[in-house]
């Protein structure tokens, strides 16, 4: 008899533990029922009937990526010594520091195919170089310093 009263109470246990877990509030509006109700109120009270998503699918054409470049970008050059060049990115050491530069494989800089490790190279590239971050930019050129 004590089996029985415990199998049926662990039973009930586990079976209040599982629908605890998956318990589930209905009367909670979705975010798709929200965000329509959110634009139904604000159509009502005269307000523009654009969405949140529509302005920011707005400002995302407008926005300039840093791939894409611009016809304004500022162009500096560094000059050092090559080495490690690989079928994506260099290495450039001026004044005791490593600087390196990425590239896609298929748009390889022109001039890159000239040098070899150990030149001393000067680097024109759009974007900034840190030591420490990542290179965000375009390499344009790399040619052998006199």
């Amino acid at each position: 008899m004590k089996k029985t009263y415990f199998a049926i109470l662990g039973a009930a246990a586990i079976l209040s533990l599982a629908t605890a877990c998956s318990s589930k509030n209905v009367n909670e509006p979705t975010a798709n029922e929200s965000s329509q109700s959110a634009s139904s109120e604000s159509s009502s009270n005269g307000m523009d009937e654009s969405s949140p998503m529509d302005d920011l699918k707005e400002d995302a054409k407008d926005a300039v990526l840093p791939s894409e470049g611009t016809a304004d970008a500022k162009q500096s050059t560094l000059t050092g010594t090559i080495s490690d060049i690989k079928d994506f990115m260099f290495t450039i050491t001026a004044d005791g520091t490593d600087y390196e530069f990425s590239f896609e494989q298929d748009q390889k800089p022109d001039g890159l195919s000239d040098v070899k490790d150990g030149d001393k190279v000067t680097v024109t590239y759009t974007g900034t170089v840190s030591e420490v971050d990542a290179f965000s930019g375009t390499v344009l050129s790399v040619k052998k310093a006199e």
